[in-house]
């Protein structure tokens, strides 16, 4: 089953982002007013650009893409002006134009940080690329975990490609920067460490890690980095493998081994990620733990709730129960604020009812 994402450009010229499984059904709905809310009373409207994705979510991050881009971004897109998108990508931008509402609001593009100039992630070089649609997955799974500078190879339908800008879902900064090399020689020069991705080549003798071994050796290389990721079709070449200081193999089931480009750079692109910057504590671990004192306060505030109702009986069992009690109450490792809110939950229970 197929999926869209498209625009319209409404009567008083303002522009509406949506997504369908049936593009025709639903052009045909807004231009008789059946849908409700914005262009029910911008008609006529007129269908100004589509594409096709293979899945809902994917038609669903271009549409919410797409709706926090400027009219001047817009316009861009359907004369097919991909310098031009690329270069209103870099500036501030003025958010425009209403949301459709059946999905989320627009996005601010200032979330859609430029690549940083001290970013010391490897540099993602994609090798004689064929689809758009594929470099642009590949930028996001990139930019999801830290990774911003993109290198493309000979890409086979040429650069800039008017396909790739929705794909990315948002990663506009990383296709705006990318590079184009005519071989992958040229691409990786200026690199120090590079790493192939492919299957184990047995007519090269290189080393054969795995992706946590190939992270450990990117975090500890002192300059640049690179991975290689080959055509969608055939993979790396052995004369481009042979650039590489290793090969990089992810452990896949042998019967099933097909990985797409955007999967096999985010797997790769993770496993980098949780040695670097982006791997932070939960929010969980960011709390102050709570003192001892604080757990004392806690126990002898529900010991004396639960004195006031009689609950330590028969008598003899009482230091039992409070031994029983003190170590379940030991064991989580609260946090100071919950140990303050089970506080406020006992005296509550104590207090009854307000008003």
């Amino acid at each position: 089953m197929s999926f869209w994402a498209y625009m319209l450009r409404c009567s008083d010229g303002t522009y509406y982002v949506g997504h369908t499984d049936d593009l025709d059904a639903r052009f045909g709905a807004h231009q008789s007013g059946l849908v409700p809310g914005y262009t029910q009373s911008r008609r006529p409207v007129t269908l100004e650009w589509s594409q096709e994705f293979a899945d809902r979510d994917e038609a669903f991050c271009a549409e919410r893409q797409i709706k926090g881009w400027s009219r001047a971004k817009k316009e861009a897109l359907v004369r097919g002006d991909w310098d031009g998108v690329h270069l209103l990508s870099m500036r501030t931008p003025v958010l425009r134009d209403a949301a459709s509402t059946s999905s989320a609001a627009p996005q601010d593009e200032r979330t859609n940080a430029a690549p940083s100039a001290h970013s010391k992630g490897p540099v993602i070089v994609l090798v004689r690329p064929q689809l758009g649609q594929n470099i642009g997955k590949a930028a996001r799974a990139m930019l999801n975990f830290g990774l911003t500078e993109l290198r493309l190879v000979a890409p086979r339908d040429g650069w800039p490609n008017p396909d790739a800008g929705p794909a990315a879902s948002g990663a506009d900064a990383v296709l705006a920067a990318a590079r184009v090399f005519a071989s992958t020689a040229d691409a990786i020069a200026d690199c120090t460490l590079v790493y192939a991705s492919t299957v184990r080549r047995r007519d090269l003798m290189l080393p054969v890690v795995e992706p946590a071994a190939m992270a450990q050796g990117l975090a500890a290389s002192a300059g640049p980095t690179a991975i290689l990721f080959g055509p969608e079709r055939s993979g790396l070449e052995t004369e481009d493998v042979a650039l590489a200081n290793a090969i990089v193999t992810v452990p896949i089931n042998p019967s099933f081994g097909s990985l797409n480009l955007a999967q096999a750079v985010i797997l790769l692109a993770y496993e980098w990620s949780r040695h670097s910057h982006l791997a932070m504590p939960t929010a969980r671990d960011t709390e102050a733990p709570a003192s001892h004192a604080e757990l004392e306060g806690l126990i002898g505030q529900l010991d004396d709730a639960l004195q006031a109702v009689d609950y330590f009986h028969p008598p003899e069992r009482a230091l039992v129960t409070r031994h029983n009690l003190r170590t379940i109450l030991t064991k989580p490792g609260w946090s100071n604020r919950e140990i303050q809110a089970l506080r406020g939950v006992i005296r509550a229970l104590k207090d009854g009812p307000r008003g």
